[in-house]
């Protein structure tokens, strides 16, 4: 969670280089990206995890809590579906990288593979999430919760 004060702290450095000393950075909003891209990534399966996740409530919260574990155990699926998906893609995309050296094309040209491996990592960790999250609902709609 403290990664986004790293952040600020980059951006304020490339502000204050360009502004104070005249030497505009040109990594600073690159690596920014890579690091959100990291922190999204990394805090999604986290906020899984407490529940704390955005839902869209609609007819959502009109339901029981078994239908919504019905519901949720259903629906679920289709997430795992996506990430599993993703996952692959990002297995695939980061063995390439490594492969061939593979590198940006901007002026600091960074390596691309240790920020997919983040997001692959990323990816992975929200697919074991996502798979705990079926079997806890599937649990509480078969009306034996799991803590």
């Amino acid at each position: 969670m403290q990664l986004i004060f790293v952040m600020g702290a980059m951006m304020l450095y490339a502000v204050g280089s360009r502004l104070f000393l005249g030497k505009p950075v040109n990594w600073i909003m690159e690596m920014s990206q890579f690091m959100l891209a990291a922190y999204f990534l990394l805090g999604g399966p986290y906020s899984m995890q407490l529940n704390a996740h955005v839902r869209m409530d609609l007819f959502y919260g009109r339901l029981s809590p078994h239908k919504r574990a019905v519901t949720d155990a259903f629906t679920i699926l289709f997430v795992i579906f996506y990430l599993g998906v993703l996952f692959w893609g990002g297995v695939s995309s980061t063995e390439y990288a490594i492969t061939f050296n593979q590198k940006n094309y901007t002026s600091w040209a960074p390596l691309m593979w240790p920020i997919k491996a983040i997001m692959t990592f990323g990816v992975f960790l929200m697919l074991l999430q996502a798979i705990s999250s079926f079997f806890k609902d599937l649990a509480l709609a078969r009306g034996k919760p799991i803590a």
